[in-house]
Order: structure tokens, then sequence, then C-alpha cells
């Protein structure tokens, strides 16, 4: 347990100050604030539950991954981080694909997220159909934020192409939905046994 919070505390404390770094001289203020304001609502959900709903230690490690991704691509703008230009000299792609690795990040944690309150609440029964609604959850969640974009894209016209990160593919909606399938199916496909250790070494409310 003492492990388990000091991993906890460490992981809270590296996302706030990537978040506080981050904030300082981000590439375009406004790209900064919708990018990292899933991680902030993220972590002020995850610390307001911390006593009466703590997570498996699987899920706060993959969620401070995630929220450092975010926070990356709000502080570059996610056609423009370095790692990602690294990537595409190894893949030879033609553009910047840091922006998929957030979208797989985005159907890999919700899926397992979703898999946790699922069967802790015992919403579901049966392996396969906790993991068919833990993938049609992580789509639907991805579905949303594409719509999130869109209405960015509206709103803020030209003042959104950063925020969408499409450099110029006009497939770039559809792919980034395949790359949360992809993630949310592996992390089915993959991490369910592991998951379901950690669930069992929880605390019995």
């Amino acid at each position: 347990m003492k492990n388990r919070h000091l991993l906890t505390t460490s992981l809270a404390t590296i996302v706030v100050a990537a978040l506080v770094v981050s904030g300082i001289a981000p590439f375009d203020r406004a790209t900064w604030i919708m990018e990292v304001a899933p991680a902030v609502i993220a972590l002020v959900l995850l610390a307001a539950t911390r006593k009466s709903y703590p997570l498996t230690t699987l899920l706060y490690v993959l969620i401070a991954a995630h929220a450092l991704v975010l926070i990356a691509g709000g502080a570059y703008s996610y056609a423009r981080v370095p790692f990602g230009f690294w990537l595409q000299d190894l893949l030879g792609t033609a553009r910047n694909p840091y922006d998929k690795l957030g979208h797989l990040l985005q159907g890999f944690v919700p899926a397992l997220v979703a898999r946790e309150i699922l069967l802790r609440g015992a919403y579901v029964h049966g392996r396969r159909m906790a993991g068919f609604l833990c993938i049609c959850i992580a789509m639907a969640i991805s579905a949303c934020y594409e719509l999130i974009e869109w209405g960015a894209a509206l709103w803020l016209g030209q003042g959104a192409d950063e925020f969408l990160g499409t450099q110029g593919d006009p497939w770039d909606t559809q792919s980034d939905m395949l790359m949360a399938l992809i993630g949310s199916s592996l992390a089915i496909a993959f991490f369910a046994a592991w998951h379901d250790r950690q669930l069992a070494q929880l605390p019995k409310a």
C-alpha cells in the first residue's frame, strides 16, 4: 500500500510539473488550453476519488502516460512535437504521426477505464461482453472528441488548425478513429488478464 501511494503521488507530481512547464510558453495558447483540458479534468477527478474510488495501479500509470502525451501535444501542437518527427523519420511517414499516438491511447486508456467501472460495479457479466462494450465505449468517446474538434473548427475557423492537427490529411478523422479502435482492441486483447489480477487486489468496498 505504501509503495502504491508513493507511485501514485510520483505520477501526479510528474503530470502537474509537465503541465506547469508546458504552459509557460506553448506554441499556441488556445491550442494548449484545449489540448490539456482533458488531462486537467482527469487530475481533478482522480484527486477527488482517490479515497472513495481508488483505481488499479495499472490504470493510474496509463492515465498519467496519456496525460503526458496530451500535455506535449498542447505545448508544441501535435504537428510539431519533436518525438513525432523522430517517429516520422523512423517510420518514413509523410507527416508527423504524434497525434496518432494520442488517438491510439484515446482508445486504449478509456477501454480499460470502462472495463474497471463495468466489472467493479457488476454492470456486465462475462469477459467477452465486457470487452465488446468497452471497445464500444472507447469508440463513442473517440467519436465525441471528433465532434468537439469539428465544433472547434467551426467556431475558431483557421485558428483551429493547430488543434485539429490534420496536416492536410482529408481522412484524418477516420484514421483517428481507426487508431482508437486499434488501441481499445489491443487493451482488451492483451491487458485484460493483467487488469483482472489488479482488480482482485483492490480493497473491497
